[in-house]
């Protein structure tokens, strides 16, 4: 059930007869990085008491803004404000104790301490031990109010993405800063749980601190902002107040329409429900047209001279899969699946209800405890990770930066990780083969880097993922790939390119397995969708059903469970 916000309370520029300073003021604000200027004279004002959200395609500049004025980034040029005073803090450390906090976009805790450890970091213990009875006092008042509950004695590198995310959230609320600084922080909740943070933006809003949110949710934007700023290039190139209660003001589609360049109405069902701007109609649907169908629906469907022939066998078949986690707990219990060659298939789910153990076992990271796996029939139930890659089975990881590169190495060598073994000439590694091969991935898959030798780190996150994903759909043979948050964080352009190969290699027989978070993203692009709950997967619930999105909805609340 979605959480009733409170409704906003922004700075009323009439009182006292003048309008009141601004908690937060950028003015002329400009970060180079050698020849490439991520932020270019950046004027923005934040009230205090309002929700002020920041958009943008991805390489847009919003993290780098975010960054300085958290203190760790100097800005180039040009003057940050901070309740009408200067404010240039010497590191994060420093902005804390000002009273500004951020959540960031990549996660920052240290997973071989517990979520109590992590909290208690950096916190100015004055006593001999710590002061873990007021940590949990405050931890008491943000689960009541967040509805996110952290498990204060869990390791933190055993936890889920996102329950990593929920705990980055709850130590920048523990102070009750005055500026709160949210890079991306919804990416990986569920919708009771993003109902709850955006309940809390306007309740911290409420009590007059500025809350910065950084999110591509246009959704998001509208339900719970009250003023936003659009960059591009690193310029502003746009902004204002937000057209709600009937009030005048920039609507969803004129902020896609400042980011993208595109008016919402031409935008793929896809992204637009990745933006937040269309809940989309499945296919099939009562008010479906023809070419609103997925392009995988229409493309599953036979020729009408197709002679009748029996079902495909299963590309990627799942029988009684069960993982046992450390605690002895059945992270996946029992679970059934079949991806068939040219669909693709969705598990949607809350975090945390076993789709990253799932992955795990389907890739070979994980050895299950029982149950079967098999790909294109061969069993690989116990076969480890390069002889599933060698049978064709292409896997993205939902943590890229840990899972799925190499962040020190050359994006080139990214590209060709655990097949650079063909590129060998008399036992030297060929680097003119090397070179051709990369360039021919990075043209095909439209990966934009300085050079293909830069480090992998140097390229943006949309660039990033497009590199992972050129790696796993060029294997030879190609038979099933398995996508887990394949357009997380990514920027419209990212996730359009993201759901075009996916949608490309389904076209060309290859089973699609998709687990992601973003309900609307999986109905809009899957034939059937699976919901992941507490470890065991239920329907499938095929996606041109006119109750579709009810259906799952309701799967996901664990009520046939």
């Amino acid at each position: 059930m979605s959480t009733t916000l409170p409704p906003p309370v922004a700075a009323d520029p009439e009182h006292d007869g003048a309008a009141p300073s601004p908690a937060l003021r950028l003015r002329g604000v400009t970060r180079v990085f050698g020849a490439h200027t991520a932020l270019d004279a950046v004027d923005l004002e934040v009230a205090a008491g309002e929700v002020h959200c920041v958009l943008g395609e991805n390489g847009a500049g919003k993290s780098t803004l975010c960054n300085i004025v958290f203190g760790s980034l100097p800005p180039t040029r040009g003057e940050v404000l901070l309740d009408a005073e200067p404010f240039a803090p010497a590191s994060p450390a420093d902005a804390l104790a000002r009273g500004v906090a951020m959540v960031h976009q990549h996660f920052s805790l240290v997973p071989t301490l517990t979520v109590e450890e992590n909290l208690l970091l950096g916190r100015g213990v004055r006593r001999l031990r710590p002061d873990r009875a007021g940590l949990a006092r405050r931890l008491a008042d943000i689960d009541e109010s967040l509805g996110l509950h952290v498990d204060l004695a869990a390791r933190a590198g055993s936890l889920s993405v996102g329950a990593r995310q929920r705990v980055e959230i709850v130590k920048a609320l523990l102070d009750s800063p005055r500026l709160l600084l949210l890079d991306e922080p919804t990416g990986v909740l569920g919708p009771d749980e993003i109902d709850g943070l955006l309940a809390t933006c306007r309740r911290v809003a409420a009590t007059g601190t500025a809350v910065v949110l950084v999110t591509h949710k246009l959704a998001e934007v509208m339900r719970v902002g009250d003023r936003a700023t659009v960059l591009r290039g690193g310029r502003v190139v746009g902004g204002g107040a937000l057209a709600r209660d009937g009030a005048p003001g920039l609507t969803a589609g004129d902020l896609v329409g400042l980011m993208v360049g595109r008016d919402s109405s031409t935008l793929d069902p896809v992204l637009a429900a990745s933006v937040g701007v269309l809940e989309p109609l499945p296919a099939g649907g009562a008010d479906a047209e023809q070419d609103a169908a997925p392009a995988s629906a229409v493309r599953a469907a036979p020729a009408p001279d197709a002679p009748d022939i029996p079902a495909v066998d299963a590309v990627l078949a799942v029988r009684g899969l069960v993982v046992v986690g450390d605690d002895g707990a059945r992270r996946v219990d029992g679970v059934d699946l079949e991806v068939r060659p040219g669909e693709i298939v969705g598990i949607a789910g809350v975090e945390g209800n076993g789709q990253s153990e799932l992955v795990a076992a389907l890739s070979g990271a994980v050895r299950p405890t029982a149950g079967q796996v098999l790909l294109a029939g061969t069993d690989v139930t116990t076969a480890a990770p390069r002889r599933r890659t060698a049978l064709g089975l292409g896997v993205v990881p939902e943590d890229r930066h840990h899972e799925a590169e190499v962040a020190g190495l050359s994006v080139s060598a990214n590209l060709l990780l655990g097949r650079l073994h063909r590129h060998r000439r008399f036992g030297l590694l060929d680097r003119r083969s090397v070179r051709a091969a990369a360039e021919d991935l990075a043209r095909r898959f439209d990966v934009r880097a300085a050079s293909l030798e830069a480090p992998m780190s140097s390229l943006s996150g949309g660039n990033q993922q497009k590199a992972v994903l050129a790696r796993e759909l060029s294997l030879d043979p190609l038979r099933c790939v398995v996508a887990a948050q394949p357009t997380r964080g990514l920027d419209l352009g990212a996730v359009d390119a993201v759901v075009g190969h996916l949608r490309a290699a389904a076209a060309a027989g290859v089973g699609v397995l998709v687990v992601s978070s973003e309900l609307s993203e999986l109905l809009a692009l899957c034939d059937r969708v699976h919901v992941a709950y507490r470890g065991a997967l239920s329907g499938p619930v095929p996606t041109a059903d006119p109750g579709a999105r009810d259906r799952v909805a309701h799967l996901m609340t664990g009520a046939d469970a």
